[in-house]
């Protein structure tokens, strides 16, 4: 019985470490080959640089220029990010507190979105009529709204652990609706709510087809078609290829890492408090 187990803990670290090496082995060969001359990186080797090439990363932020479209990135997903959870955090607590046929109903058709696929026929015709397409507010509503019905279904769980005696407390104390979600109910949401903010951030910042539809105008791309666009006018130099995916994908590893920072103190502070 003790070298079973000892046998599935092996094939199980075995199988994690398998797993690992084929996230890690993309990544390392992108961060070695933007490091190298145009020569070295033409054939995507493992092999270490002779030299750093740190101006292969000056170069993609000139030609790239990565400046400006690293601030609509940011433009995109910060505000898409924080319109979408404020919506679904006030939806998913009126939905969850309020447990009618109808709200049920409303629930159920908002989430639903997550598993049904865009119509970019329709969704054109209605981004036209709203004159919102090739717009930086048009890509931000959109984004707010596709994002929407998985926000609302992460958080409506979380409010049913909210006993409603908080809820009773507060009105007793004369909070209005407004006061009594922002100043009670919100900051007991703050883990779920950074939860979602930082997988929709994510999320937007690889966005790719909604840009690529809906912006023409090159003025407002994200990163991630400047990297699509870097890649057709340097195809043969997959050193400056490599650098411009490095730099386009650092600023999400950031907020990945200081979101789940926040994460884990807003659970440990809740498990504290309960």
């Amino acid at each position: 019985m003790q070298l079973n187990k000892i046998f599935q803990g092996t094939r199980n670290n075995m199988l994690a470490m398998f797993v690992c090496l084929l996230v890690i082995i993309p990544v390392y060969l992108v961060i070695v080959n933007s490091l190298k001359d145009s020569a070295g990186a033409r054939t995507m080797s493992a092999a270490l640089p002779d030299a750093l090439h740190f101006d292969n990363y000056a170069t993609v932020i000139e030609r790239g220029k990565l400046g400006q479209t690293f601030l609509n990135s940011m433009l995109y997903a910060t505000t898409a990010t924080i319109i979408s959870t404020l919506l679904a955090s006030m939806t998913a607590y009126v939905l969850s507190r309020n447990r009618t046929s109808l709200n049920r109903y409303i629930y159920l058709f908002i989430v639903m979105g997550i598993a049904m696929p865009l119509n970019f026929f329709t969704l054109t015709k209605v981004m036209q009529i709203t004159q919102l397409i090739n717009s930086q507010i048009g890509i931000i509503i959109l984004y707010a709204a596709t994002q929407i019905p998985f926000n609302v279904f992460l958080i409506y769980g979380f409010v049913d652990a909210i006993p409603v005696e908080l809820d009773e407390a507060a009105i007793i104390d004369g909070c209005g609706p407004l006061r009594l979600f922002f100043y009670v109910i919100f900051p007991l949401l703050m883990p779920v709510v950074v939860t979602a903010g930082v997988l929709n951030f994510v999320g937007i910042w690889n966005d790719f087809l909604l840009p690529l539809y809906y912006l023409n105008n090159s003025a407002y791309w994200p990163m991630t078609l400047a990297v699509y666009n870097f890649f057709g006018r340097f195809q043969q130099d997959w050193n400056l290829v490599s650098a411009d995916i490095v730099l386009t994908v650092l600023p999400v590893l950031v907020i990945y890492l200081i979101g789940q920072r926040f994460i884990l103190s807003g659970l440990t502070a809740g498990a504290v408090k309960g």
